[in-house]
């Protein structure tokens, strides 16, 4: 498994980074709130383990932003009262982490464990936001997402993000999974944000 380690503590870092290693995990280390964050939007990890009482922001508070990034990376939370060789037992018992299920929407497959996105068993390369957007538009399939829930998603609800950014990231994911005359899934709902849905022809 690929996991993401955020310990501020240098030497229990060391001990359970050792420990994960020697069991084949490949280990990405980051020894804050804000560093963690940044490192879960540029890679995906099978888990992420995190200490409660981090510089910055604490655990919690780094979880509460990759979900709202719409980022579900399984968790494991570190108490003080764990130990490296807990953590390591902790992981190891777990085996192969369980993933959620694909999504699907006419011909529109998403697969939110491998990240790969098919239309009519076509691969279509998307960017991590235009991924992230299409999955929070999947999850809600036939219902209107607000723009605001949208942009609190992607970017979380503390950042500054102009108004018409999400509409720039909504043009280009169109123009991916609507390429070659295929028919409109994303419909815009003037004034309230956007809709995922199949319209059949008439």
């Amino acid at each position: 498994m690929r996991l993401l380690l955020v310990e501020d503590d240098p030497r229990m870092r060391t001990l359970v980074r050792r420990g994960l290693a020697e069991q084949g995990h490949v280990v990405e280390v980051a020894a804050s709130g804000p560093e963690a964050v940044e490192l879960a939007d540029a890679a995906d990890f099978d888990v992420a383990v995190l200490d409660v009482m981090l510089p910055g922001f604490d655990g919690v508070e780094v979880v509460q932003r990759l979900r709202a990034r719409a980022n579900r990376t399984p968790v494991l939370m570190l108490t003080a009262r764990d130990a490296a060789a807990d953590v390591v037992r902790a992981l190891g018992r777990r085996g192969p982490m369980a993933h959620d299920a694909q999504l699907q929407v006419s011909d529109l497959r998403l697969d939110p464990a491998a990240r790969v996105v098919t239309r009519g068993g076509t691969a279509i390369p998307l960017t991590r936001t235009e991924h992230n957007l299409l999955e929070a538009l999947m999850r809600d399939a036939g219902r209107v997402v607000t723009r605001r829930a949208l942009t609190d998603r992607l970017w979380g609800s503390d950042q500054a993000v102009e108004s018409n950014t999400l509409d720039a990231f909504v043009k280009s994911l169109r123009q991916k999974i609507e390429a070659g005359g295929r028919p409109r899934l994303i419909h815009t709902v003037r004034g309230v944000g956007y809709c995922l849905r199949h319209e059949p022809e008439p």
